[in-house]
């Protein structure tokens, strides 16, 4: 929790409250559910949750912002980024019911009334969004293929709407049909060695109507 605060040091006391009450959400679930490795939960803050973040350090969303989480198996990186913008709309799918499960009973317990949370495969969902959001649940070529057409017309960030991927290693090969592609190494701005080869990939779609 230290890190949250340490790196978004503006924090509401609701916001504060709700990052604290992740810790014990996740571990209760995780006993029930495995949706998180169980190496991985006792470092929930620095690789779920502040890996998550790290899109936020890209692009600050608008408040009215439409974010589609893909295969966000626990609510990642959905439930982060929903505490932390609580005018953003978040949509969160994932293709495992269990999941879901686990998602909407933390979104319940938190009381996120800006999330919604569906077992749903990706090419199957209605509606745009400005951004879509994910956590490398497969290779970009795939992914672009999945949600190409769910992308708004209208733009309200700096960025371009799009795709903003957390993926790690050397991307050269994946990314090198998408020359609009821009990396971010997140070390550039979190100071932990997990975070070393990971990035967040920002890659602007064009509206297709």
């Amino acid at each position: 929790m230290e890190e949250i605060l340490k790196y978004f040091p503006n924090l509401s006391d609701i916001q504060k409250q709700q990052f604290q009450k992740l810790e014990e959400l996740y571990h209760d679930w995780n006993a029930k559910i495995n949706v998180i490795s169980r190496k991985d939960i006792d470092e929930l803050y620095t690789k779920h949750i502040l890996h998550s973040l790290a899109i936020a350090k890209i692009q600050e969303f608008e408040p009215g912002t439409y974010v589609l989480d893909v295969g966000t198996g626990g609510g990642f990186p959905g439930i982060p980024l929903a505490i932390l913008f609580p005018e953003t709309r978040f949509y969160l799918i994932d293709v495992i019911a269990k999941k879901i499960k686990v998602v909407q009973a933390v979104t319940e317990a938190l009381e996120l009334k800006n999330v919604k949370a569906e077992q749903i495969r990706a090419e199957n969902v209605k509606g745009d969004f400005d951004f879509i959001v994910s956590r490398a649940v497969t290779n970009m070529p795939d992914f672009v293929s999945w949600v190409r057409l769910k992308i708004k017309k209208q733009q309200k960030h700096e960025l371009k709407n799009g795709i903003l991927y957390l993926k790690g290693g050397d991307l050269t090969e994946e990314l090198k049909d998408f020359p609009k592609a821009t990396e971010y190494p997140i070390a550039s701005f979190f100071d932990n060695e997990f975070f070393e080869t990971k990035k967040v990939v920002h890659l602007p779609l064009k509206f297709k109507g």
